[in-house]
């Protein structure tokens, strides 16, 4: 098939023909899983060979399919690598990529996620992360992709500033007269959701008897306002974000387990900023044109680009936006982002980059290739090329700049590739 389009970190899509799980067919299918979606078809095996098919799935197949007698249908095969192609075409969409930014693998995992489920389903989400990982960004664009024809509108509910005494009127709405200060009649946010979607934000913050009355709204699909008697249908797309762990609530019995099997139809899962650091200068060149429409500034010089990939971000990507914000705002003149413009209290103490780049991440992919039995040779070749194809992402594929970022000739660079390549 066609490469994408979308440029959405893939070259195509390919089908792979095997016989029998071995080493060399892992490798190809490990090493050609990096540019394209691959589907490994096994001619021929017979029983349930399971533990094969995973380890296709693991070595980065995206789907498996057995030839065990009769092939599957040219219809099997093309309705996965059309679905795929549709899902890569919308991530890579101008309408995606400006409102979800990032290539790093994690985060285009997580996009290709968001999206098939925004497109292909109208079941509850969970989305789970930390603070300022992009929870409501998510959830605004699985509104906005949602399929349905006479789609509703978006509403946000903020669990944290909801109290108890004024959580019938923020969901169910009231009647005039149904308390004091009720001067008027107020629509909830399950009237307002209705035919849209509803999106509760920090839902893990919710008392357990607001969760009880969320569940019954959930399950019945109907309510009372607060001071009236007659019933009101309602009908919408829950999706809820948390930065807690759930599962660890629902052992502590503060959070219901059946409510959360209602929310959790979907779980996406956001990685923190530390887990997708490729993405810190793709994401600092977008706040920067969010920020510097007008003054002419463009880009960091590269002291600046190492103090921003080395600097740690506890607020995640929120924190990132906040100081780009005071770099542009402190910054006169064209060009780029100098040190001179980073504020005082943002400056490292050392002067030195702040955080190892030999993070706990890092540590747990070297133990589990070595608990694996991956020889040393191996787990160096693997290191080198995941190195040389982060240089290139960074240099937008100029042999020359990733050569001198990693301190090599272009010609090494080159070979160094091609003995990868084989």
């Amino acid at each position: 098939m066609d490469p994408d389009p979308a440029g959405f970190g893939q070259s195509g899509y390919g089908v792979v023909v095997c016989q029998r799980l071995e080493k060399d067919v892992l490798t190809a299918v490990h090493n050609a899983s990096k540019d394209a979606r691959l589907l490994v078809l096994v001619v021929g095996s017979r029983g349930k060979p399971c533990s094969d098919m995973w380890t296709f799935m693991a070595a980065g197949a995206s789907d498996v399919l057995l030839w065990q007698t009769d092939p599957p249908s040219g219809e099997q095969v093309q309705a996965r690598l059309q679905r795929w192609k549709h899902v890569d075409e919308l991530a890579g969409s101008e309408l995606v990529t400006g409102s979800l930014v990032g290539a790093s693998q994690s985060w285009r995992a997580l996009v290709r996620q968001v999206v098939e489920i925004a497109a292909y389903s109208q079941g509850p989400v969970l989305i789970v992360g930390e603070s300022g990982t992009g929870k409501e960004l998510i959830s605004r664009l699985i509104h906005t992709l949602d399929a349905r024809r006479s789609k509703g509108d978006l509403v946000i509910v903020d669990c944290t500033t909801i109290s108890m005494e004024l959580s019938g009127s923020e969901f169910f709405g009231h009647e005039r007269g149904a308390f004091t200060g009720a001067v008027a009649p107020r629509d909830g946010a399950f009237t307002l959701a209705n035919g849209g979607t509803l999106f509760l934000d920090e839902i893990g913050e919710l008392p357990l008897p607001l969760q009880a009355q969320l569940l019954r709204v959930i399950q019945e699909g109907k309510f009372k306002r607060v001071g009236a008697n007659n019933w009101q249908h309602t009908q919408f797309r829950l999706i809820a974000a948390t930065n807690r762990n759930l599962e660890a609530s629902i052992a502590a019995g503060t959070f219901r387990a059946d409510l959360y099997h209602r929310i959790a139809g979907w779980v996406c899962r956001t990685p923190s900023l530390r887990d997708r650091m490729d993405d810190v200068l793709l994401l600092a060149r977008h706040f920067q044109a969010e920020f510097n429409r007008d003054s002419g500034c463009e880009g960091f010089d590269e002291t600046v680009c190492q103090y921003l990939i080395s600097r740690e971000y506890p607020g995640n990507v929120r924190d990132l936006r906040r100081l780009v914000a005071r770099l542009c705002h402190r910054h006169a003149g064209p060009g780029p982002i100098t040190l001179g413009d980073v504020p005082v209290d943002e400056r490292p103490e050392s002067g030195c980059p702040i955080s190892s780049w030999r993070s706990e991440s890092f540590e747990q992919a070297i133990r589990r290739a070595v608990d694996q039995g991956v020889g040393l040779k191996e787990i160096g070749q693997a290191a080198e090329d995941l190195a040389i194809r982060i240089a290139l992402e960074h240099e937008h594929r100029s042999v020359q700049r990733a050569a001198d970022r990693l301190g090599v000739t272009p010609r090494t660079l080159q070979l160094r590739r091609a003995a990868h390549a084989h």
